[in-house]
């Protein structure tokens, strides 16, 4: 059992990329949180992701769904829950074309049973919280696809105040869980707080993502597939540093506040890939010594494929002084070094 001298968070999908990065971290620098972790470790959630912590004495794994409320009501008594970390999300776009009721029930229903169990265990009546819950918190975490898709006008960037015009059933999904939070805040009084990240890449990405997906086909001399023509523009994040924004923000964010994290580092898909082609030529060269750039493919384009994402991060970086610590150029040669290492090629 938990030390109960210690304050103990909820953090969600913490199985999942983002969410399995967070929590060694968080219990790394702070020593005096307990952090129970629910997953339902569908497809994305791997518990290989917590090795490093499984048998740590302040994290408590539990395997459920997010949309079980009586389970959820269950952990807010059990462990006296006193902050939320909300990672938990179906997120694969492709996924949320061919099967969108999965992305509306976990991201949207799912989203409602968390922040209202919350809302019920912390809270007297609107805009009351009980004595010894006045600090607790509630962290959504979003995605910049909510904001939908920019020109090419390097100057056009989402900030905190772009219109949500999300165009995938996956965005569309998160748009409503972000604007469920801001409810809670608005009708309640609830201590929540919102971040919109942009693409993050680095360990323990699930292997459908695109770098992972790059790596593997090209150690596998397959086939690289690149949608359409390659020229979609993401702004990439390095896991850790989004780590380390959500952290700020829910420390230091003001209740009701939407942050967005984003790297700075827009790229192409196709210099993503040619990238890392690079790098690998370099690392483990093939025994042709043909570039790993002859094995992408240009395959048919994904329906509704934003052109676009780049977030201006200047209000975390302004307001709470967060700044990434990885350019993409650093962080691409950590994260692959690190697929090396899990695919055997390391040196």
């Amino acid at each position: 059992m938990f030390n109960n001298n210690y304050k103990t968070i909820l953090v969600t999908g913490c199985a999942g990329f983002i969410g399995a990065n967070f929590v060694p971290y968080f219990l790394e620098k702070y020593e005096n949180y307990n952090v129970v972790n629910l997953d339902l470790l569908t497809y994305a959630g791997d518990l290989e992701n917590l090795k490093e912590v499984e048998k740590h004495p302040r994290h408590k794994f539990i395997k459920g769904d997010i949309c079980n409320r009586e389970l959820i009501e269950f952990i807010f008594q059990e462990y006296d829950i006193r902050g939320v970390i909300h990672f938990a999300a179906e997120s694969h776009v492709d996924n949320s074309i061919k099967n969108p009721g999965v992305f509306v029930q976990t991201n949207v229903n799912g989203t409602y049973t968390l922040v209202d169990v919350a809302k019920k265990y912390w809270m007297n009546k609107p805009f009351e919280y009980k004595d010894e819950y006045q600090n607790c918190r509630f962290h959504h975490i979003s995605t910049d696809e909510v904001y939908g898709t920019l020109s090419d006008d390097p100057n056009d960037l989402f900030t905190e105040t772009t219109p949500y015009a999300p165009n995938s059933p996956y965005s569309a999904s998160k748009a409503s869980s972000d604007m469920i939070i801001r409810s809670y805040v608005e009708t309640f009084g609830m201590n929540c707080v919102i971040t919109n990240c942009s693409n993050n890449y680095g360990p323990k990405q699930h292997d459908e993502k695109l770098i992972p997906t790059i790596i593997r086909n090209a150690l596998n001399n397959n086939p690289i597939p690149i949608y359409g023509d390659g020229k979609n523009i993401r702004d990439w994040l390095y896991v850790l540093d989004h780590c380390k924004g959500i952290d700020l923000v829910y420390h230091a964010g003001l209740k009701g506040e939407t942050y967005n994290i984003g790297g700075r580092n827009e790229r192409t898909n196709l210099q993503i890939v040619n990238r890392i082609c690079e790098i690998l030529d370099k690392e483990v060269p093939k025994e042709d010594s043909t570039s790993y750039k002859d094995l992408i493919t240009f395959v048919e384009d994904r329906a509704g494929h934003d052109r676009r994402y780049a977030i201006d991060a200047t209000k975390l970086e302004t307001k709470l002084g967060w700044k990434a610590d990885e350019n993409f150029d650093t962080g691409i040669v950590k994260t692959i070094q690190w697929y090396l290492n899990k695919y055997g090629f390391s040196k």
